[in-house]
């Protein structure tokens, strides 16, 4: 999780440069327009409303009066034009609100009055005598065309409003001097407040939720009498963010700062909520998927959470995504030009990703038709033939990992496993013994009912054989043996306990066998040697081995083949 504080430092650190921006950098105009293209951009911005108040308050704060003249709607040499611009900047600063974001970006205005489409509202200000409406209006000039200027009945207004402001402006030279005093374009108030203030209350925090994580840990373990109980964190981080939030908007209501100031750090307190509440709800969401892990881990169903850690991940990635619409829309920020390019984006995503969505697919799909369950003795073949066998360990959703007969690990796509043969031995409800029982030909016609009889009492007798599927016949005769099929299902609880089970069958067998006085057969053959007796030879290692006659070197050839023919060739 300390990945997520950085990023959060790192855009309070941006938005502090975007202040002095606004006091110094951000020139008229340089918001995003949406204005139509027949539009004449204004070198001042002063082609929307939100452009003009902006561009006023620049260049107010670089103490560009004459700059700041040409935004009212009074000749910009006039008599008193700097005063009522110094004034009209002091009512700004003092009484109005900070939604500078909430002014309309249109070149068109907001039409707040249908009556007068040339009017727009830039907010209210309170006085003794009655709230007063801040106002632009548009006006046509021949060198800048239509533009957005502070109207004339708000610069009637003005005078007043100053005298009434500026009885109660009671600053101290401190208060000026952290104000006034800039570096790199910057009051060195935000400086301290953002390297000092925001540390100094990210430190408290984490020193307060110590405190209380203490005193409510040793309450529990009291009342529950269990020594070994964790202690609770209580103010988390996405809290103490909260917190940091809801103590820069008290500090904004009880101080006195320019309108820009407010702005910059209304702006720090409405990031520092939403992404207090988004990491909260994400916190919230792990403690869910936490729970419910827990519980479906007793059941040992891995494919499930497979699935359950995909559905949060989403759900963490859409809670994401509606935290930064929600940014887009605080700073007035259209958010469907961003969805557009998000669309296409996603496509594009999608096209290069195509095999990793499949292998999500076919994984989701696996899961959920439950078609394999770790643990499970898998043989998949692919397309080319090729075999795998072992035991699945483990279930995911881009892939299935399975430990293999030689004890190795492969991973296998799970697209790969959805589109092979898949043949799932651990599924199977009964085993199969199926053997061909070989006696030699010595074996009698009694011998060989005996066996027959004894074979089939003894599948019959067993408790783990199914009585139905027994059965055991004499096949035929073999090249070297009496053929006799052996063929049963057995229950047992997985291979090595048919195994077991097998071998005191075969075991058995072979006691029948010798009690009748048969013999299991071996492959064998018989040659007939010219001129001399049968003699019976055996394949394998029990052959006999028939001498081959010494060459003579001193004997002609003829005698050497004559000797050769008592063998017979």
């Amino acid at each position: 999780m300390t990945a997520r504080p950085l990023g959060a430092s790192a855009l309070l650190l941006r938005l502090i440069v975007v202040q002095g921006a606004w006091a110094q950098a951000v020139q008229p105009g340089s918001s995003p327009a949406t204005a139509q293209p027949e539009v004449r951009e204004d070198a001042l911005g002063r082609t929307t409303p939100r452009g003009t108040v902006r561009g006023f308050l620049s260049a107010v704060s670089k103490g560009d009066a004459e700059t700041a003249t040409r935004y009212l709607n009074i000749r910009p040499r006039a008599q008193g034009a700097a005063g009522l611009a110094r004034q009209l900047s002091v009512v700004l600063n003092k009484r109005l609100r900070a939604r500078l974001n909430e002014i309309s970006d249109n070149p068109q205005g907001s039409l707040p009055f249908p009556t007068e489409p040339d009017k727009d509202l830039v907010g209210t200000v309170s006085s003794a005598a009655g709230d007063v409406d801040i106002l632009v209006e548009r006006v046509d000039r021949k060198d800048a065309g239509s533009i957005w200027l502070f109207s004339r009945d708000t610069l009637d207004a003005i005078p007043e409003l100053y005298a009434e402001v500026n009885a109660d402006i009671h600053e101290n030279r401190l208060t000026r001097f952290l104000l006034e005093t800039r570096i790199a374009h910057v009051a060195v108030i935000h400086w301290l407040a953002f390297f000092v203030g925001l540390p100094l209350l990210y430190f408290l925090g984490i020193r307060l939720n110590g405190v209380l994580s203490r005193f409510l840990g040793r309450l529990v373990r009291h009342l529950r009498q269990d020594p070994n109980l964790p202690e609770p964190e209580l103010l988390t981080t996405p809290v103490r963010i909260l917190l940091i939030a809801v103590i820069i908007r008290w500090a904004l209501a009880a101080t006195t700062l320019p309108l820009l100031a407010r702005q910059f750090w209304s702006s720090i307190a409405a990031l520092a909520l939403i992404t207090g509440v988004v990491w909260l709800i994400i916190r919230l969401n792990g403690w869910f998927e936490d729970k419910i892990r827990l519980r479906l881990g007793r059941r040992n169903l891995s494919g499930t959470l497979s699935m359950l850690r995909f559905a949060r991940s989403a759900l963490d990635g859409f809670i994401i995504f509606v935290g930064l619409l929600v940014v887009l829309h605080y700073f007035g920020i259209n958010a469907t030009t961003a969805l557009a390019g998000l669309g296409v984006g996603g496509i594009a995503v999608a096209l290069a990703a195509q095999k990793t969505l499949e292998n999500v697919i076919a994984g989701i799909s696996l899961i959920s038709d439950k078609a394999i369950r770790v643990g499970d003795f898998l043989r998949v073949a692919d397309a080319v033939g090729q075999v795998t066998m072992g035991t699945v360990t483990d279930i995911g959703l881009r892939s299935t990992r399975i430990r293999t007969l030689d004890r190795t690990v492969v991973n296998v796509p799970n697209g790969q496993i959805a589109n092979a043969s898949l043949e799932n031995l651990s599924l199977r409800d009964q085993f199969w013994l199926h053997h061909t029982l070989r006696l030699t030909y010595e074996t009698t016609v009694t011998q060989l009912r005996s066996i027959l009889a004894g074979l089939t009492n003894l599948l019959l007798r067993s408790s783990s054989v199914e009585e139905s599927s027994a059965r055991v016949r004499f096949l035929g005769f073999g090249e070297s043996s009496l053929d006799a099929e052996i063929f049963a299902y057995v229950y047992a609880r997985d291979w090595p306990d048919f195994l077991r089970l097998q071998e005191e069958l075969l075991l058995q067998v072979m006691d029948l066998v010798q009690a009748a006085g048969a013999r299991i057969a071996i492959p064998s053959r018989i040659a007939y040697l010219a001129g001399s007796a049968l003699r019976e030879t055996m394949a394998g290692e029990s052959a006999m081995t028939i001498p081959k006659p010494k060459r003579s070197p001193d004997k002609p050839l003829a005698a050497r083949k004559a000797g050769a023919s008592e063998y017979g060739t």
